[in-house]
């Protein structure tokens, strides 16, 4: 399943609201870090099959902002969130996002 990219609050909020499990990412593409965890994100992601986002934190900073508003998470970047029916369930950041704790959260 391709990672959908999320340029808009629109885009954010439609994908925020679809029902069932999802996963989204804030991803820096300036930072070492949060490479890393996007190469993780999607290995992840094409291993499973899972419906995922992606939000260039640096292209799109009112979606990035927005997200954090909304779920009145603080921003970190890199930072991956896992959605469903419209509300987090769990979220990380840095260097904590790895396949195998996006495992362990989408078996939960």
């Amino acid at each position: 399943m391709a990672i959908k990219q999320l340029t808009s609050t629109e885009d954010m909020n439609q994908f925020v609201q679809q029902s069932g499990r999802h996963l989204l990412l804030k991803h820096s593409t300036t930072c070492p870090i949060s490479a890393k965890a996007h190469e993780e994100f999607q290995a992840f992601v094409e291993e499973t099959n899972t419906s995922a986002a992606i939000v260039f934190v640096i292209e799109n900073r009112p979606v990035s902002n927005q997200i954090a508003e909304d779920f009145g998470i603080k921003h970190e970047s890199p930072q991956v969130f896992l959605i469903e029916d419209g509300k987090v369930r769990w979220n990380t950041s840095h260097w904590k996002i790895k396949k195998t704790s996006l495992k362990e959260a989408m078996s939960e």
